[in-house]
């Protein structure tokens, strides 16, 4: 990925974090490495739910949800399995997407279903 990407990249992340925040999320982790599965985005905890959260962001006409593949998905399912397993955690979970597009964010909870 190149520098003006990850920018952008981290950008995104930060403006997730805050909108996470301000919606009564903690968060656990940011960037969460599940070795060659891949990487999460952000770790929060609502309640009693951990939800591992992939941020899409565009600053063009292009709709971020897209980027959010079958591949990516399965992936993000393994990487959450290997979080709870490697943290030893017993908690309910979903995967959600928050996706930011000209400065607005929507968060869509619970994308496997």
């Amino acid at each position: 990925m190149g520098k003006l990407s990850r920018f952008f990249g981290n950008k995104s992340e930060d403006l997730a974090v805050d909108y996470l925040q301000s919606n009564g999320f903690d968060i656990i982790e940011r960037n969460y490495y599940a070795s060659r599965l891949g990487e999460i985005d952000i770790i929060a905890k609502k309640g009693s739910v951990i939800h591992f959260v992939e941020v899409k962001s565009s600053f063009k006409d292009f709709e971020p949800i897209y980027n959010i593949t079958p591949t990516k998905l399965h992936r993000l399912i393994k990487s959450a399995n290997y979080y709870l397993k490697a943290k030893k955690l017993d908690f309910a979970w979903c995967i959600d997407a928050l996706i930011i597009k000209n400065g607005k964010v929507e968060l869509i909870e619970n994308i496997t279903l």
